[in-house]
């Protein structure tokens, strides 16, 4: 039997971190995509995911609700419910929750083996591992 291209939410893979909450839903490690990674982000109220970078692989992010700031190198963008944001491979980035209001959103990659690495003073605080 042919496993089902489709895969729920409850099925995706949750990794909660200090700075919100990824569930991963499409990946090579999770046997459903050769070429793409894809998942669910929440980024609760007020917070910021640290500063980050993929190298192998472009990102797309669209917000589905809440309002971001987000920023690509050294330039900052504000994102509201519908906005879709364009991060090229290797560019540091990061979001912030604005409002007092969590922020969902959902992000694609351009490969089924995303890389990422941190900034080192996130690193180095122990905010995140990679």
């Amino acid at each position: 039997m042919t496993p089902s291209p489709v895969r729920t939410f409850a099925e995706g893979v949750l990794i909660d971190q200090p700075w919100g909450k990824l569930t991963w839903l499409a990946s090579r490690d999770l046997g459903n995509s050769t070429t793409m990674t894809f998942g669910r982000v929440t980024i609760p109220a007020d917070q910021t995911n640290p500063r980050h970078r993929h190298p192998n692989c472009d990102e797309i992010l669209h917000l589905l609700s809440g309002r971001l700031e987000h920023s690509i190198g050294d330039e900052k963008f504000l994102l509201q419910p519908g906005d879709t944001i364009s991060i090229p491979a290797g560019q540091w980035h990061n979001a912030r929750a604005l409002d007092g209001v969590d922020a969902e959103m959902v992000i694609c990659f351009s490969s089924a083996d995303r890389e990422t690495e941190f900034a080192a003073s996130f690193q180095a605080a122990g905010v995140c591992k990679p």
